[in-house]
């Protein structure tokens, strides 16, 4: 009877040790034979003496990209963070997880997008031809008097994309068709550049998913209504956050009539400029009224070729507050251009698929 005692006591006690020292390894407090030296061979010998001794291959290491910051994984409740004021009831408060990736920390400007169409227009023209290259990916400047009925838009129409005056303020006039083809290009001149160097490729730049794109405006804030808290939409000395319609008819409140440069006014906690108003944003996301019902509560992203409405978000220059709340969600036609929604660009991040550990930016813009 003692002995069956002893046994069973000691049993328990080498098993809370096994669990003790498992627990260390998950968290990092042991290294696992692909973390020290004890290994033999290394990451260019995958076998050593006839066994498999292949660890993790030396020198890489994802860096920054330019002009990105770092948003980190996390969980929060999606979702409209105050009153739906419009009744739409397409955005119900639903908790997901999101994974870390890279964000421009301001809207492309103009300055940018306009290197990307000098490159179009000098490498493949031969291919798409002059007029399908104007047509579908250079920005519309007639939208500055299409958007708005009896609206003097011709000084923005004849200055806005061409003029120096405006390169630090975001491209408008491009449709969610151009602003996926810009991604793909930007993808392509980095991965070209990596391979001269003999490096990696990278994981390519994207349009941020819906959900993506909300984690990141709230900058690590739950529950925010806005990119920099609640409830307001001025701070204590009346000074307005964001760019946008304040006032019936005053525009110019803000300290801008039209849209404001990139890097205007703070940024949020992850260092993200204008996720409310300036311009809104394309999504990757096909629009659709119960996505909450049909994504996934792991990276959501509703990806739909067949439905050309896309998602919008952030609100715009021309918008009142409820558009700026980053809860707040609306779609425009993929092929569609207008004078009040840009974009910007995402990247994953698969070092350790966490950014817990890490942070810092390197802008190119501050």
């Amino acid at each position: 009877m003692m002995k069956y005692n002893w046994f069973t006591v000691n049993a328990a006690r080498v098993g809370m040790v096994a669990a003790v020292i498992l627990v260390m390894q998950g968290c990092g407090f042991v290294k696992s034979k692909f973390g020290g030296k004890g290994g033999k061979g290394n990451g260019e010998v995958g076998v050593t003496n006839g066994e498999i001794t292949a660890t993790g291959r030396k020198g890489w290491k994802q860096p920054t990209p330019y002009g990105m910051v770092l948003v980190p994984s996390g969980s929060f409740i999606m979702g409209q963070a105050d009153e739906d004021v419009a009744a739409t009831q397409i955005n119900m408060n639903r908790q997901v997880t999101i994974s870390s990736f890279y964000m421009d920390d301001t809207e492309i400007t103009n300055h940018e997008y306009r290197q990307y169409v000098n490159a179009l227009m000098a490498d493949s023209v031969s291919v798409l031809g002059e007029e399908e290259i104007m047509a579908k990916f250079y920005p519309d400047t007639t939208v500055w008097k299409n958007d708005f009925t009896y609206h003097n838009g011709d000084p923005m129409l004849e200055h806005y994309f061409g003029h120096p005056a405006f390169d630090t303020y975001p491209v408008v006039g491009v449709s969610w068709l151009a602003a996926k083809h810009f991604c793909k290009w930007r993808t392509n001149i980095l991965d070209d550049q990596r391979t001269k160097e003999g490096g990696y490729k990278s994981f390519g730049f994207r349009l941020p998913s819906e959900a993506e794109w909300e984690w990141a405006a709230r900058g690590g804030k739950q529950g925010a209504k806005y990119p920099w808290g609640n409830p307001y939409v001025a701070n204590g000395k009346g000074c307005y956050l964001a760019n946008f319609k304040p006032q019936r008819g005053n525009f110019d409140a803000d300290g801008y009539p039209y849209t404001a440069p990139g890097n205007a006014y703070s940024p949020n906690d992850y260092g993200l400029y204008n996720m409310a108003g300036n311009v809104a944003e394309w999504c990757r996301d096909a629009y659709a009224d119960n996505s909450n019902a049909i994504v996934w509560d792991m990276n959501p992203d509703n990806q739909n070729s067949d439905e050309p409405r896309k998602v919008v978000r952030g609100g715009s220059w021309k918008d009142i507050a409820y558009y700026l709340e980053t809860g707040t969600r609306y779609y425009e036609y993929e092929d569609q251009k207008r004078s009040y929604i840009g974009f910007r660009c995402v990247m994953d991040n698969l070092e350790g698929r966490t950014a817990s550990a890490r942070g810092g930016s390197r802008s190119r813009r501050r």
